[in-house]
């Protein structure tokens, strides 16, 4: 109740500038949670997938593996079907490896998408706080100038108040924000580290178990799956 009561009388008296700052500051706490989400979500569906894909790659039941990967909804799949379609045509380590960085430049600017938006929404919540600062100042100086000097302490006092206002107003929505874009890019970083270290480690079991081996025959089927434009499935 008491901080219900603080952020009234904060609210209102602090002036216009509060809220839009209120609105930037209600953006960027949803774009932070929906990245949350579905960054996490992400990171367990890829450790899921290449859970049950690890026997059968390491089985050289590539078929096996296809299936898997193609049922997935993870990015990882994603990646790994690039991989494993290309090993219909080829066991040659540079062409998986480029089918498979194919499927990265698709799914990377997925996993970063919105998370830019915070940094933006920081600085536009400072420079609001900011410009509210400004005005509630000179609201001051212009109250005092013209006021009878009995009144002129207390509107200077609402004045300031106002100034002040905007100024934490701000400072909160700036740091908030930034906050949550430094975590933010640390966990977009980190799963894309892992798609890289997932994609490493089929890259050396593949061609581990394909060399020395004839090509298998080109089929119908040996181009990538189509997926639409392949989305990073399990990452928007």
């Amino acid at each position: 109740m008491e901080m219900y009561t603080f952020l009234v009388a904060f609210f209102r008296d602090g002036g216009f500038f509060l809220y839009p700052m209120a609105v930037v500051f209600a953006v960027g706490v949803a774009i932070a949670i929906e990245r949350y989400i579905v960054l996490t979500r992400t990171s367990l569906e890829n450790r899921t997938v290449w859970e049950q894909i690890t026997p059968s790659l390491r089985a050289g039941n590539l078929q096996e593996a296809m299936k898997v990967a193609e049922k997935s909804e993870s990015a990882l799949g994603t990646v790994l079907c690039y991989g494993l379609s290309r090993t219909r045509v080829t066991y040659r380590r540079d062409d998986i490896e480029k089918a498979m960085e194919e499927s990265l430049l698709e799914i990377i600017p997925r996993l970063d998408k919105r998370t830019h938006y915070l940094s933006s929404l920081a600085n536009i919540g400072m420079l609001l706080g900011l410009l509210g600062t400004i005005v509630g100042l000179i609201s001051a100086f212009g109250a005092i100038s013209t006021a009878n000097p009995a009144d002129k302490a207390s509107l200077l006092a609402a004045s300031i108040s106002v100034a002040m206002n905007n100024t934490a107003g701000g400072l909160v929505v700036a740091i908030t924000l930034l906050l949550s874009h430094m975590f933010l890019e640390s966990k977009t970083t980190s799963l894309i580290d892992s798609l890289e270290i997932g994609a490493l480690k089929f890259l050396n079991t593949v061609t581990e178990r394909g060399s020395g081996q004839a090509p298998p025959p080109a089929t119908a089927n040996a181009a990538p799956p189509s997926r639409g434009a392949m989305p990073a499935r399990g990452t928007a």
